[in-house]
């Protein structure tokens, strides 16, 4: 603990990213001979004197004990890279963070981790898409990495914790309440918590979310994964970061297909093109990564009929999204009686609307 605080003060220092961090540690038998150290030992150390000179005048302005008084009121956690919890995938790239903030349960990052991604605007197929393959994952025991953000992120956290599974969330600021970018998610951020996840940064407490934090951040989303799943990008999404970051670290990388007209699908197609691994159902994902022995792919549970309308219906219905009207036709029921008996079925979780009135099997 009395080093520790010393990891967290050199942390507040805004030039040292693990490239010099990594020096420091290399050179000094302790993070508080570090921090203590005198401009000729910095020196040695492999810093430029530029650094560390505005690092000896910066260091009079820090109180280690109250940055360990801060993460405590914060109800926060940190993991240095020298702790054996330490995440073993994230050590492994070239970059890993010297101090990760965390607040929720460090087992979640024991587990199988995918890193879901995509667009900020997703589509109602992307939708479909991501709310069907993270429900399957899940439920084989994968836990899903993203990174809060609106969009896709948003929308694999919260599909993630409906199917009663694990998520963590990697951000781009401090984990300090004002701080969680962005502002509308952090009740998400607590639901992942409170469900047994976790969120995260390489940030320290009172870190703002600047824009060149975020794809730093994307670095960490593969590095924390065995493999990324790309499910929308446009052809200049920060998505498509995270997967080259992927390809960086020999990782996998899985992207979904999509209309060559729409622009929410020209980053994912490219990405095959380019050899990721087409995806079209969470049994591609589990079979690629050898996973079928470590947890056994879960078929969807075949949803019963409870009356005849309902079954008129679910003859018609699959995943790909049909318009009420296509289904008054198909299947000859009246204008009120199908919309009773979808808004039913709907509350049963039996099927979906997507918008507009198309509908789709839930599961």
């Amino acid at each position: 603990m009395d080093d520790l605080k010393y990891w967290l003060a050199l942390g507040q220092f805004y030039k040292f990213g693990p490239v010099k961090f990594k020096k420091l540690a290399n050179y000094f038998p302790s993070m508080e001979s570090a921090y203590r150290a005198p401009l000729n030992d910095l020196l040695q150390a492999g810093l430029d004197e530029k650094t560390a000179e505005e690092f000896i005048i910066f260091k009079h302005q820090i109180n280690p004990d109250k940055l360990l008084e801060d993460l405590d009121k914060e109800k926060m956690s940190v993991l240095t890279i020298a702790d054996i919890t330490y995440p073993k995938l994230l050590k492994q790239i070239y970059d890993p963070p010297f101090i990760i903030y965390y607040r929720g349960d460090p087992g979640a990052l024991a587990g199988f981790n995918l890193a879901v991604v995509g667009a900020r605007k997703f589509t109602p197929y992307g939708r479909q898409v991501t709310e069907k393959l993270v429900r399957d994952l899940v439920l084989n025991n994968l836990t899903i990495v993203s990174g809060l953000a609106i969009g896709t992120d948003a929308l694999a956290h919260s599909a993630a914790l409906e199917a009663g599974g694990k998520t963590i969330a990697v951000l781009g600021s401090g984990l300090d309440q004002r701080n969680i970018y962005p502002s509308q998610n952090r009740y998400l951020a607590d639901k992942i918590t409170a469900q047994g996840g976790l969120i995260l940064s390489e940030y320290p407490i009172g870190t703002l979310p600047l824009k060149h934090h975020f794809p730093q951040r994307n670095r960490l989303i593969s590095g924390l994964s065995q493999a990324t799943l790309v499910i929308e990008a446009g052809e200049k999404s920060g998505a498509l970061i995270t997967a080259m970051h992927a390809l960086e670290q020999n990782r996998e990388v899985f992207a979904i297909p999509g209309s060559i007209y729409s622009q929410y699908s020209a980053g994912t197609n490219n990405l095959i093109k380019m050899g990721a691994k087409l995806i079209s159902g969470a049994r591609d994902i589990i079979e690629s990564l050898n996973l079928a022995d470590a947890a056994a792919y879960i078929e969807n549970k075949k949803i019963i009929a409870e009356s005849a309308e309902e079954e008129l219906i679910l003859k018609q219905l699959a995943y790909e999204p049909m318009h009420v009207d296509e289904l008054m036709r198909l299947t000859k029921l009246d204008t009120s009686l199908i919309n009773s008996t979808l808004t039913v079925m709907e509350m049963k979780g039996q099927i979906k609307n997507l918008g507009g009135m198309n509908y789709v099997l839930a599961r």
